[in-house]
């Protein structure tokens, strides 16, 4: 098996750039002082021509009416879109949409994919994922306090989430509830689909994260479960399966986060070289003149260019044999491209000085809300003991001990 870039993503990427670049760059500014919610009908604008150009839903398969793209060619699409914070909710790809479509084309019934994956793909509603909890450490997915007991035809979920991201405005939530408190850990919970208009589902608030509490799809929430009855027939998958599923969404969307950051540290490097080129100490003495400046550039770039070469690695490991046995290079990828991206982030902003702390760029948008990328989809800690146990296992070490 050779590992190579296809040809045929070069125009697809190119129209994308284009596209990224002349119709969602000026939302940003647009987006300084307008709450998200306001903004809607000009994102719609955009997702219609996206529409036309028939780049709806790039991840999706064909026969659901996506583009149909591979993981690898996603990932690229991920870059070019990621280079505004909302390339990806254009093109109906943004998290947590994405991986709800995905795991309700695995393992919705009929009837779930008629009722929610249908204008879910459509762009006519959105979800959430309703999984970490505040009184849980995130870094134990197995270990969760919501419960949700069977009553004859019906669950009945009791518990409290947070970091429910995007849950204000969302039509229903992708809840992990415990089903089989008996099971072994890993077969213990269970998703179940819950329309937020059903009694019992209470958003309690959109969290301030640095300051910004946010609006409809740009939200982290805060969310009860009290008492809330929802049909058997919710439930996706099989009862206990709640945990295989999230493996199963979680792994490919890592390769879909890391190109995301990648393109971000594109954006940002390409503001520190137009800063460098721009700006001068002196009459005649630009900023790029200074070695400094000129060492945070080719160490940015190289730092990208080996990052992305791990992440499209990656791609194409799961192309070729699946996410479970790509395990150790998704989990290298998530820690090492998360730390590549701040690391530029943070020389962009210092290259701007006071600038780079102001909203007059994007750079302080990038740095305020990017440093969670080292917690959400397992913090680096355990991605990295991940990758330790499996290259102890070869020199005889059982790290469980």
């Amino acid at each position: 098996m050779d590992f190579s870039i296809p040809e045929s993503t070069r125009d697809l990427l190119g129209r994308i750039r284009e596209f990224v670049k002349a119709e969602v760059f000026p939302i940003e500014v647009m987006a300084r002082d307008t709450p998200f919610r306001e903004l809607l009908p000009v994102f719609e604008e955009k997702r219609q021509k996206v529409r036309n150009m028939g780049l709806w839903t790039p991840q999706i398969p064909k026969e659901y009416g996506g583009v149909g793209l591979t993981f690898l060619d996603h990932g690229m699409v991920s870059e070019e879109l990621a280079r505004s914070p909302y390339g990806h909710f254009c093109f109906n790809c943004q998290a947590p949409d994405a991986g709800n479509m995905e795991i309700l084309i695995e393992y919705g019934s009929d009837e779930q994919k008629e009722k929610w994956l249908k204008p879910l793909l459509a762009g006519k509603i959105r979800s959430c994922f309703s999984m970490t909890e505040p009184d849980c450490p995130g870094s134990n997915p197995v270990w969760m306090n919501t419960t949700a007991v069977r009553e004859g035809d019906e669950y009945v979920i009791n518990g409290h989430k947070w970091f429910t991201s995007s849950a204000d405005g969302a039509a229903f939530a992708v809840v992990m509830a415990t089903t089989n408190p008996d099971a072994p850990p890993h077969g213990r919970a269970s998703q179940i689909l819950v329309p937020t208009d059903t009694p019992g589902f209470e958003l309690v608030r959109n969290i301030s994260c640095m300051g910004h509490e946010g609006s409809d799809w740009d939200t982290h929430c805060e969310v009860k479960y009290e008492n809330c009855r929802v049909p058997v027939e919710n439930r996706l998958g099989e009862e206990g399966a709640g945990f295989a599923i999230a493996q199963s969404r979680l792994g490919p969307g890592r390769i879909h986060h890391c190109m995301r950051w990648i393109g971000i540290a594109e954006r940002s490097l390409d503001l520190m070289c137009q800063r460098a080129a721009s700006r001068e100490l002196a009459p005649g003495v630009p900023l790029a003149t200074k070695q400094t400046i000129q060492n945070w550039i080719a160490e940015s770039r190289a730092a990208i260019n080996a990052a992305r070469l791990m992440v499209l690695h990656a791609g194409w490991k799961i192309d070729q044999v699946g996410s479970r046995e790509a395990r150790v290079e998704i989990s290298a990828i998530k820690f090492s491209v998360a730390d590549v991206m701040l690391t530029v982030i943070d020389k962009a902003v210092q290259a701007h000085g006071a600038m780079g702390i102001s909203d007059d760029t994007i750079l302080a948008f990038f740095y305020r809300n990017e440093r969670a990328s080292r917690i959400y989809d397992g913090p680096d800690e355990v991605h990295k003991g991940v990758i330790a146990r499996q290259m102890l296992k070869q020199y005889g070490v059982d790290t469980r001990k």
